[in-house]
């Protein structure tokens, strides 16, 4: 492949995913048909309310909730602050618990909380990123109100097993609120919030070829969350702001697409994932895979190539038309050279989380635009090294 300034090859779907066309054409559609203030009055507000009413109904229903349990958010991470800072209301009287590889967006809520006071336990993880229920039982104590474990990682992919941990929660003497940030599971795994067995869960559309900057939290009923951000007491007081109706038309959209493909796109992806695997560790000698073989997203590749820097191979490969990253699209816009927390809480050192390349595969990802990866790279490695 020639060097290009135009993409080529997209392998960065865990940053974020581009707008389905199916998506694009409901939220062109619905800006120009429904532009009123779900909050008015007049018959504009009225079908504006309406519209919403359906919207969060859908939502809910792809997730097995209920309408009122779906509060709407920016994205993510508000949706990660919200559940963090709204439950733990008064920090120096609280203990709250928090994998050491979570979002940056659940990991600087939990520091700013210590900041404050709170008492705060970062879980550890195994050697392949897993959280061990048995270390949340340990780790709950009498003052302990909330625990946050994130579904699937975004960096190494690594799946967690949420229901094993809402089991031990709902055992506990404290019985603390248990919220996973969803984010990254949506297009492969399970959603059902009452199988899963979460109080508040975070998910967004900029995972899953939906419109950016739309996102929602499920509180279950029954949980007190304090709001973050006030004005007019939008979403039943949780989350003031004028909704965004074509934004979220959009969002459900991609859910309802989302559901309907996820098995057999899954199944497509997994096989994708493990021949990329296969061929990255045969024809570049010393490569490692970062994260567990098995209990990963069928769409992640994250592996570390020893004595290379990750940041200049992900812009050699850029030249060549083919992205990637080294982690979290959200670490990195900080360019403040921080190593990626996740891979360092593996246990594997600086050096193997300076060489990590994350490749999240697509929809639109075939099996010969791996095969031109690993050979681009390859080339770039002969090289450099």
């Amino acid at each position: 492949m020639s060097s290009s300034k135009s993409k080529c090859i997209y392998l960065d779907h865990s940053a974020t995913t581009p707008l389905d066309k199916r998506v694009l054409s409901v939220v062109q559609k619905i800006s120009s048909e429904i532009y009123g203030n779900p909050s008015s009055l007049h018959k504009e507000g009225v079908e504006a309310k309406k519209a919403l009413l359906e919207i969060r109904k859908d939502i809910a229903e792809a997730i097995g909730a209920n309408p009122d349990e779906i509060i709407f958010t920016s994205g993510g991470t508000e949706s990660n602050n919200l559940a963090l800072f709204g439950v733990v209301q008064d920090p120096k009287k609280f203990h709250l618990i928090v994998s050491s590889i979570e979002h940056a967006s659940v990991l600087e809520c939990a520091r700013e909380l210590e900041k404050r006071g709170a008492e705060v336990t970062y879980l550890p993880v195994d050697s392949d990123g897993l959280v061990s229920p048995k270390d949340v039982k340990e780790a709950i104590k009498e003052n302990t109100v909330l625990v946050s474990v994130m579904y699937a990682n975004n960096e190494i992919g690594t799946i967690q097993p949420i229901a094993e941990i809402a089991k031990v929660i709902r055992h506990s003497k404290s019985k603390p609120i248990f919220h996973t940030d969803a984010c990254q599971a949506v297009n492969y795994l399970d959603m059902n919030v009452l199988r899963l067995g979460v109080d508040l869960m975070t998910f967004n559309a900029s995972k899953i070829y939906g419109p950016k900057g739309v996102g929602a939290l499920f509180v279950k009923r029954g949980v007190k969350i304090s709001p973050i951000l006030f004005g007019g007491g939008q979403e039943k007081g949780a989350r003031s702001g004028t909704e965004n109706v074509a934004g979220l038309k959009g969002f459900a959209e991609a859910m309802r697409i989302t559901e309907e493909m996820k098995e057999k796109e899954s199944a497509r992806l997994l096989k994708l994932r493990d021949f990329f695997i296969a061929e990255i560790l045969k024809k570049i000698p010393g490569t490692v895979l970062n994260g567990s073989a098995e209990k990963r997203l069928p769409n992640n590749v994250n592996i570390s190539i020893p004595g290379t820097d990750a940041e200049a191979l992900v812009i050699q490969l850029d030249a060549r038309g083919i992205s990637c990253s080294t982690g979290s699209a959200c670490a990195n816009i900080s360019h403040d050279g921080k190593v990626s927390h996740v891979i360092e809480a593996l246990g594997f050192g600086r050096n193997r989380s300076a060489s990590s390349l994350r490749f999240t595969l697509g929809r639109d990802t075939k099996k010969e635009d791996l095969f031109c990866t690993v050979n681009e790279l390859s080339k770039i490695l002969k090289i450099t090294r």
